[in-house]
């Protein structure tokens, strides 16, 4: 395998926000395959409105055709909170240490990163593939950047491909989709149709389990 990217999320229902994502880091970062993988007991938030089994699912089909493209189960299968540092040691552990893995998260995760368990220890793991909209400042300037993070920023940036298995910081354009679980939930909660915000296999199927609305998960 020359590359791995890695995105995980609650993924609350997936739409087309973190696909286009995935997408555009697949081909930029020259990876072999994206591997969502959802997150079963997420520790930074409440717990998911959608079962567990119906986000994956959603996942499942959102992805599907997709030859970059690609589902990991592995937090399902372990107990306590879905900590994503044990999630990549297991990768590793799988992978070895020569393969480049990348994990994949938006601006807003990354300035939050020093939250995370353990967080310092994923750069041992893997790069750091920060994804974020054209013309969006992403530096040291960034107010909102903690100043452990800055550190990082300064002693990680990369600007060119790392030649590496793990251990940079990259900054990503993307398209710049502004869609979101949150409002998606919100939408359907509603009684309204959040049609083009997600895959239609994704909104059908949460239409057959009647997920999103009042009184159902």
């Amino acid at each position: 395998m020359q590359a791995l990217g890695i995105l995980g999320g609650t993924f609350d229902p997936i739409h087309f926000g973190h696909l286009r994502i995935a997408q555009e880091l697949a081909e930029g970062l020259a990876l072999d395959e994206v591997r969502f993988i959802p997150a079963a007991r997420p520790p930074h938030r409440a717990e998911p409105d959608g079962a567990a089994v119906h986000r994956a699912e959603m996942v499942r089909r959102a992805i599907s055709g997709n030859p970059y493209f690609s589902i990991d189960m592995r937090e399902f299968g372990r107990e306590g909170p879905s900590y994503m540092i044990d999630t990549l040691a297991s990768l590793r552990a799988e992978l070895g240490v020569e393969v480049p893995i990348y994990l994949i998260v938006g601006a807003d995760a990354f300035l939050s990163l020093s939250t995370w368990h353990r967080w310092q220890e994923l750069f041992d793991m893997v790069h750091i593939a920060v994804a974020h909209r054209p013309g969006h400042v992403l530096d040291t300037s960034n107010p909102l950047m903690r100043p452990a993070m800055r550190s990082e920023w300064r002693h990680r940036y990369c600007e060119t491909m790392p030649e590496s298995a793990a251990g940079s910081i990259l900054s990503c354009d993307v398209a710049a989709l502004d869609i979101s679980s949150s409002a998606i939930r919100k939408i359907l909660s509603h009684g309204h149709s959040p049609r083009y915000l997600l895959p239609d296999a994704v909104l059908d199927y949460i239409l057959e389990h009647q997920l999103y609305q009042s009184g159902n998960a």
